[in-house]
């Protein structure tokens, strides 16, 4: 079968979904992402309760059907879906009220073992229509995998450090779809790579293959991109297909790619790591002790105050970029601190010189896993206390 577009691991087909997923080998895919018509659109215009005028009508793909009709389709694709997952795999599908309760049938129909309910709560929702019900302010993306008894990957410990150290639950609250990401066209339903992105993390590894059975403006593949997985995504206009193929060329220059994953990392949940220079000896001592301490300023040697500080959790101690160990945070003392004078510093065997009095903080003494290490060698990076976001020393695998 002869791919519409193929290029550095993103290759796309147009065509029917169904028709297009029976043609691919089966057991070849580590994780779906499909956005499937809502079924909502009845093809006039709306007016707002101000009297703004807001067209009613995505296209023909997404116009309201009989159910049967909507049970028929989600029944068929789902299935072919489910051929080409892998054993251990897993798919995540996008709705409202409108066709995610017929997704979950089907997928219970056809020996999904379902997993959660993600409630995507949109931060900046649009205003409902009418003033006859709540504004309709959420998603809900459900996640399943294929096999009732076959394990599934799940990136616990990554999700767990982006919501602040506990445990991820299962409501998002997330903008809807930025400006910026619309600058090569827009797409209908297109959804924002913050999501996408989190989901991909959530539940895949580098190197793993990703299908979009309803690629659209291809978010899904541009986070797959991104986070060097290799993705297939479908769709049947070929207009959908070019605005996808004109965002990953735009992501092809390594500048914009770092801008667009800054702007998708950003997360003022995450919990963050102080990073911090001691001699050898006085890093020892501090081991020793659960104790680390440094001035506050921007001179050699000092902390900068910087946001994140009230989210530090953990300390990363090291002697000029070499033997670097990561603590925990005594229980009760996260994101606190206390000052103490040079004497007090003394009484604890330590040898203070530059100030009258230090930030302290304590820790408990033994390390943990480092999964990588940014380079501590950097002149910038060496002397100076920071802080820096958990995700630098576990790694977005």
């Amino acid at each position: 079968m002869q791919a519409y577009y193929s290029h550095n691991n993103f290759t796309l087909f147009n065509g029917d979904s169904a028709t297009i997923c029976q043609q691919l080998p089966e057991q070849t895919i580590d994780t779906i992402f499909a956005d499937p018509p809502y079924f909502l659109s009845k093809g006039f215009y709306m007016c707002t309760k101000s009297g703004y005028k807001r067209e009613f009508d995505k296209g023909e793909w997404d116009r309201v059907r009989p159910a049967e009709q909507v049970h028929q389709f989600n029944s068929q694709w789902i299935a072919e879906c489910r051929r080409l997952l892998k054993p251990n795999g897993t798919i995540w599908v996008s709705g409202t009220y409108h066709n995610i309760f017929d997704v979950a049938t089907c997928l219970q129909e056809l020996k999904f073992k379902i997993l959660n309910i993600i409630v995507w709560q949109k931060s900046d929702p649009p205003t409902t229509f009418t003033d006859q019900r709540f504004n309709f302010s959420a998603e809900y993306i459900i996640w399943a995998r294929r096999e009732e008894k076959v394990e599934h990957f799940f990136n616990y410990e990554l999700m767990k450090s982006i919501n602040g150290g506990v445990h991820m639950p299962d409501v998002w609250c997330l903008p809807s779809t930025a400006l910026w990401e619309k600058r090569c066209g827009k797409h209908p339903t297109q959804k924002p790579l913050r999501l996408l992105h989190r989901i991909l993390l959530a539940c895949t590894k580098e190197g793993d293959t990703i299908l979009d059975p309803f690629a659209g403006s291809c978010t899904t593949g541009i986070a797959a991109n991104l986070l060097g997985r290799k993705f297939v995504g479908i769709d049947q206009s070929e207009e959908f297909l070019q605005l996808g193929i004109r965002r990953l060329q735009e992501i092809e220059d390594p500048i914009i790619a770092q801008k667009v994953l800054k702007k998708i990392q950003d997360n003022p949940m995450e919990v963050s790591v102080l990073v911090n220079h001691a001699k050898p000896e006085t890093r020892t001592l501090m081991i020793e002790k659960g104790i680390c301490y440094m001035r506050a300023g921007e001179t050699k040697g000092s902390l900068q105050i910087t946001p994140g500080f009230e989210r530090m959790k953990y300390i990363l101690l090291h002697s000029g970029g070499n033997d670097a160990q990561l603590f925990h945070i005594k229980k009760g003392k996260e994101g606190t601190f206390e000052i103490w004078s040079k004497e007090n510093l003394k009484k604890h065997g330590f040898h203070p010189e530059h100030a009258a009095y230090y930030i302290v903080i304590h820790f408990e003494p033994k390390s943990e896993k480092i999964l990588k290490i940014p380079n501590l060698k950097q002149k910038i990076n060496t002397y100076r206390a920071k802080i820096r976001p958990l995700s630098d020393f576990i790694g977005l695998k």
